[in-house]
Order: C-alpha cells, then sequence, then structure tokens
C-alpha cells in the first residue's frame, strides 16, 4: 500500500533542535547529500518545533531555519528544497512570555529558558517565580529580539499534511478528527497519543517525547532522541515505498 507521496518525492522531518545549531548544520548537510543520491523529485524539509531551550544557540537555530522560510526553500546547503517549520511547545513558551511573563514565565524558565535568553544576551532571573526580574527579563528580551525572530515565532504552523503523513510537534488527540485538533494538544500531549492504537487516519511524524532511538508505530513515527543532551539529531526520509533514517 502506498503511502500518499508521488514517485520520487521525499520528505525530510527533523525532530527537535533545541538550541543544537551544530547538529542542525551537519544533519542539514547530510539531507543534502542522501538527496543527491535519490531519483529527481520533489524536496521537503519539515522541522518539527522546539527550536529553543536547552542547548547554547537557540538564536542561531532560529536564524537557520527562518532564512528558509523568507522565500520558502532552501539556500545554502539545501537549495531547492521546500521548507515547513512547525510549532513547537518550547518555541510557544517563548513567544507567550513575550505578552504575559508573569504568567508565562516561571515555566519557561524551568524549561531551558535561561540558555535561550543567554543566545541573545539577556541575563535569566535567578528565580523562575522573581515577577521584577522576569518582567525585566521581558523587556530585554524585547529589545535584543530581531523583529524577524518574533514574527518567526508568531507564525509557525501547527501541523502539515504530505500525503498519509501528518506532521505535529507532539502529537494528536486520538478519537478527534485532524481537522479539529487542539493547537495545545498538537505541541503538548504525550501519554494519551503514545500509547494509542488507534488508526488516527494518517501516520502521524512526531517529535516531543525522547526515546534513545526513533519510534516506527503503526500509527506514528517519533524522532525526538534528546539532541539537547545526546548530541544525536535525528532526521527521518518518507518516500512512497521506503522510510529511513538520518542522524548526526
Amino acid at each position: 500500500m502506498g503511502l500518499g507521496l508521488a514517485s520520487g518525492d521525499r520528505i525530510y522531518a527533523i525532530g527537535d533542535i533545541h538550541g543544537r545549531s551544530d547538529l542542525l548544520d551537519r544533519l542539514h548537510a547530510r539531507i543534502r547529500a542522501h538527496a543527491a543520491d535519490e531519483p529527481p523529485g520533489r524536496r521537503v524539509v519539515v522541522h518539527l518545533g522546539d527550536y529553543v531551550d536547552r542547548g547554547p544557540d537557540s538564536r542561531g537555530v532560529i536564524d537557520r531555519v527562518m532564512a528558509s522560510l523568507e522565500t520558502g526553500r532552501f539556500a545554502g546547503p539545501l537549495t531547492g528544497f521546500d521548507c515547513v517549520a512547525l510549532l513547537g511547545n518550547h518555541d510557544a513558551m517563548m513567544r507567550d512570555f513575550l505578552s504575559d511573563p508573569l504568567e508565562i514565565g516561571p515555566g519557561w524558565m524551568m524549561n531551558g529558558a535561561a540558555a535561550t535568553l543567554a543566545s541573545y544576551g539577556v541575563e535569566a532571573p535567578r528565580r523562575p517565580d522573581d515577577a521584577k526580574a522576569l518582567l525585566q527579563a521581558r523587556l530585554a528580551l524585547l529589545q535584543a529580539l530581531p523583529p524577524a525572530h518574533r514574527r518567526f515565532l508568531e507564525t509557525l504552523a501547527p501541523m502539515h499534511r504530505e500525503g498519509r503523513f501528518l506532521f505535529v510537534h507532539a502529537g494528536i488527540r486520538p478519537g478527534v478528527a485532524l481537522d479539529r485538533q487542539a493547537v495545545e494538544d498538537l505541541i503538548w500531549i504525550r501519554e494519551e497519543f503514545l500509547h494509542s492504537t488507534a488508526d488516527h487516519g494518517a501516520i502521524v511524524v512526531h517529535g516531543h517525547s525522547i526515546a534513545p532511538e526513533p519510534e516506527f508505530r503503526p500509527n506514528r513515527i517519533g524522532i525526538d532522541t534528546g539532541a539537547y543532551r545526546s548530541g544525536r539529531l535525528t532526521a527521518v526520509c518518507l518516500s512512497d515505498i521506503t522510510v529511513s533514517v538520518l542522524q548526526t
């Protein structure tokens, strides 16, 4: 049974990057080399979100992914590829911190925000619940954040479809139609989705939940291998007849 992709098409999905621009550069190079050995056809790279936090260069990751979105096609190492960038829960926390630092700040600070702030030259609060320090950090980040980076965060898509594959950051809520999924579930859901054996109407390609190796199930493919701490950033290449894995 085919997977709904045209013959020769290759869709590359990249898992959670979390500030590891070094690994992203290496994986982009591997994707370029891999695609060069494949039959001609459409080439798409889908980044599954979580560009920021934990790793040392969130700003550099956003620069790299954002540059490809300005024209919808990659320049540099992946010239000729179509590009899609999806929203992750960490990206949403960074975006929402700019609007509501007192509500969003404590949770974001406990989830790796200090590394992101440092990449923009901003000092993180010493305590995640220090209201004054959160307000100061927000102001400093607003001043340091290039306007294009804020637009990037505000315009990330929650999902993308290619043939029988649905790309999201975290997963979907089982039993809910794909076109009625809540964004909060798409970027945050975990156990209900991971343990579901239901036919979702698509094979869901996702990150968010770290595993030592890519996970292949009849209804989902998980590719978050904890790059920020493992050094292994993972991509999966999908075609109408094959699935392959590329890693740093």
